[in-house]
């Protein structure tokens, strides 16, 4: 009894946290944190629960990837800011810095000995 009365809870705090989200991404004016903030703590309860047993891990990936494609959606729907002219796309700086985190997350090979 004590456990039903426990996982009805958790699964009222998730329904809650979800619907929070949700309204934040579809609603009205939310600052853009507090959207990622609210959808992170969802989708955090979300792995909880499953991890708990209270929901079925599908259901949380269910849940969760339609979550996500309401943020992807908003971030297509929203104008990309202005970057400098003559950059491109994605900028030099962006384009630079992968390169450099790869060489720097390879360590140098060591020379062969004979």
């Amino acid at each position: 009894m004590r456990r039903a009365i426990r996982n009805r809870a958790v699964k009222s705090e998730v329904k809650t946290l979800v619907v929070k989200a949700r309204k934040s991404l579809v609603g009205g004016p939310v600052a853009e944190s507090d959207r990622y903030a609210l959808t992170l703590e969802a989708v955090q309860a979300l792995d909880r629960a499953a991890s708990k047993g209270i929901l079925h891990r599908n259901n949380a990936a269910r849940r969760k990837g339609r979550l996500t494609k309401l943020m992807a959606k908003l971030a297509i729907a929203a104008p990309a800011p202005a970057g400098p002219a003559g950059r491109g796309k994605k900028g030099a700086a962006a384009v630079v810095a992968p390169a450099a985190s790869k060489a720097a997350a390879k360590p140098a090979a060591a020379p062969k000995k004979k």
